[in-house]
């Protein structure tokens, strides 16, 4: 039974729809038709040019992404930028390309859920604008914690403020550039928060108040991909469907 473009985006958009969107954000179809019939999805966090070979060469002439890769219109389409070249290589390949993106971020069950589910945090809600706060399922030791988020998500260098002299059960998280949502965690008088990037000086101040826990933009979403993966494998279950093999994270560590 073929599937046709707009019925992926509409099973997306029922599980995050784009009203919710920030102002500032371009969730959506980013380049395509929405009646071609999908010959294969190829899920990612980013969209580059390795993606986009990937794409060709797994026969899918659909990309989903998190990220968009059109945040900011174009003048021109050549191939003086990376973005530029991507959407060359779509055209030309009949790819569309659609991105679920702080609508995702915001959903009910969305981003911020997959990485409190990840932590084994229960009784999980929504704080703020975007971000969720749940609980260990016993107290921890703050380095023990540490421990713990660097390796659920894989961070080569997790940055933190110092470890708390008292045990971590409250957790207040927000992936991506989350912290705008510091103020609310303390606020909630969570224990922890842990969010992808982070200001150098809103670190300070907090000192045995909270235990600031900063993964990396990419290491903190990174599971959005299985969370795409389950939202249209429920659907479509015999849709040819691919989870990117590539590692788009732009930011390498020198140790």
């Amino acid at each position: 039974m073929s599937v046709k473009v707009k019925e992926v985006i509409d099973t997306l958009e029922r599980f995050a729809p784009l009203p919710l969107q920030e102002s500032y954000d371009n969730a959506g179809l980013q380049v395509g038709l929405t009646e071609a019939e999908v010959s294969g999805v190829l899920l990612c966090l980013d969209v580059t040019e390795e993606v986009m070979r990937e794409a060709v060469e797994l026969g899918c002439n659909l990309v989903v992404s998190h990220h968009p890769v059109l945040f900011r219109g174009l003048k021109q389409i050549t191939d003086s930028t990376q973005v530029q070249r991507v959407v060359r290589m779509a055209i030309q390949n009949d790819i569309s390309v659609y991105s679920a993106h702080t609508n995702l971020d915001k959903a009910e069950d969305g981003v911020n859920y997959c990485m409190a589910e990840r932590l084994g945090l229960v009784d999980v809600t929504p704080i703020g604008d975007c971000g969720v706060m749940g609980y260990l399922s016993a107290p921890m030791d703050s380095r023990f914690f540490l421990d713990l988020v660097k390796d659920v998500f894989q961070c080569r260098c997790l940055m933190h403020n110092e470890p708390l002299s008292r045990p971590i059960q409250s957790v207040a998280l927000c992936g991506g550039a989350g912290d705008f949502l510091l103020d609310e965690a303390l606020k909630q008088e969570a224990d922890a928060f842990l969010t992808g990037e982070m200001h150098y000086h809103m670190y300070m101040g907090h000192e045995q108040k909270i235990q600031i826990c900063t993964l990396g933009h990419y290491e903190s979403e990174q599971y959005t991909i299985e969370l795409l993966e389950r939202l249209l494998a429920d659907d479509f279950p015999h849709m040819p469907l691919y989870k990117t093999e590539q590692n788009t994270n732009p930011i390498h560590y020198l140790y």
